[in-house]
């Protein structure tokens, strides 16, 4: 078990979720093996994807439903934003958050609603990630295939000079100077990584254990073929291969890896909601144009990490992709049934059970909320000083001292001495 543990991740917080996940992944193929006889990685990844984003799904459920809600909230968080554009002070800037705070408050959201759904998954999908890039350092069954040619690789002269010869090939890219062949785990790791070519060198420096090399091979061949493909294989030497041989259905499959997994990720980025953005609006059609960007940028990022990725990486975005497409189009036809208001109410009376467990008056909290929305949109006008007040109405005087018989200003003019003669007289008495 030392061995074992020496290749999981150690990262925090992300190994011990690995560690979790490298669990559950250690089931599933125990009891395909034991239940129903299959040993098979590639379905194993499937199963274990969909177990893991079924119960991602109260997060996913909550982001989405943070999504439609900032639609609606959007126009009051621009107001809010325009209101303080120009001001950079320190109470300015404070009221700024205090407003914006409130508008959360009235939906019965936070600022941080749809955000915090994305980083509680974070750690777990980087975890989920580690598992299936090292599943022999997780999955007790896959180990056991590797043990008896590793014991024999140590104990057998030259064997562990042959495995740190092929360490260094960029294939393997495990340099001796970093990683001790002598350990158990570090061959395991090393041999998890070997190609056809790897074995085929591997038997001709070690003819004495051909046959063991060859059963091992054929092994994991076995465990690691799903439709054809090898997913311990990169696709990128799956397709170098096929061409050098001319298996024209090998390459066509392994191109096929990297190119359902960019496109089943555009269509999962393409269903999520977004917030659509106002006309003339300039920040938001920033936002949306950096969206798009993104769109486009991350299928493709997929494709590129596919070629060079074991297309069991690969396997697994294209799963997660189609798991998340077929929960998208769930919840957007759950929310469609929900009015916006119906959600607003539900999401306000949550808020209000929240804010009575912490104290806070919901009552108090709403009425601020309409006071400060009033104030938005009613800016209070700059009042006058009694002096500022006279010395416009002397201004005024004296624009309108010539002015034409019969005009405006000359009719003010009679209105402002009719005024000042009844002020004067007012107060003699």
């Amino acid at each position: 078990m030392e061995g074992l543990l020496l290749t999981q991740s150690s990262a925090p917080i992300v190994g011990q979720i690995s560690w979790l996940l490298g669990h559950l992944m250690n089931g599933i193929f125990s009891v395909l093996s034991n239940v129903f006889h299959i040993e098979n990685i590639g379905l194993c990844i499937i199963i274990f994807t969909i177990i893991i984003y079924t119960l991602l799904l109260p997060l996913t459920y909550k982001q989405q439903k943070a999504s439609k809600l900032t639609v609606v909230m959007n126009p009051e968080l621009r107001r809010i934003q325009n209101k303080y554009k120009n001001k950079k002070d320190q109470a300015s800037m404070m009221k700024m958050q205090e407003e914006t705070k409130m508008v959360y408050e009235k939906y019965g959201t936070s600022m941080m609603g749809g955000c915090s759904q994305l980083l509680i998954q974070l750690p777990i999908l980087w975890g989920l990630f580690y598992v299936i890039r090292n599943i022999p350092a997780y999955v007790d069954g896959i180990k056991e295939v590797y043990m008896p040619l590793v014991n024999q690789l140590l104990s057998t002269e030259g064997g562990q000079a042959a495995m740190e010869a092929l360490g260094k090939t960029n294939a393997i890219a495990m340099d001796p100077s970093r990683y001790k062949f002598s350990q158990p785990n570090v061959m395991v790791d090393a041999l998890y990584k070997f190609q056809e070519s790897s074995w085929d060198t591997l038997a001709d420096k070690l003819p004495d254990l051909e046959s063991l090399i060859r059963s091992t091979q054929d092994s994991l061949t076995h465990l690691n073929s799903f439709l054809g493909i090898n997913i311990a294989e990169t696709p990128l030497n799956i397709f170098m291969n096929s061409i050098q041989t001319g298996a024209v259905i090998a390459a066509i499959l392994a191109l096929s890896i990297p190119i359902i997994s960019g496109l089943t990720q555009y269509i999962s980025m393409k269903l999520s909601p977004t917030a659509a953005p106002t006309e003339n609006d300039s920040s938001d059609n920033s936002m949306v144009n950096s969206m798009n960007a993104t769109m486009k940028i991350m299928p493709l990022f997929s494709v590129v990490m596919c070629f060079t990725f074991p297309s069991g990486i690969g396997l697994y975005w294209i799963a997660s992709a189609v798991v998340r497409m077929i929960q998208q189009l769930a919840i957007n036809k759950y929310l469609s049934r929900i009015s916006i208001e119906e959600l607003i109410e539900k999401n306000q009376k949550k808020a209000a059970k929240k804010r009575e467990k912490k104290g806070t008056n919901a009552q108090k909290l709403s009425e601020m909320a309409q006071v400060h929305a009033r104030s938005i949109e009613e800016p209070k006008q700059k009042k006058m000083t009694e002096k500022e007040r006279e010395e416009a109405l002397q201004r005024a005087a004296e624009k309108s001292k010539n002015a034409k018989s019969g005009s405006l200003a000359a009719k003010a003019n009679l209105v402002r001495q009719y005024n000042e003669s009844n002020h004067k007289d007012s107060q003699k008495k």
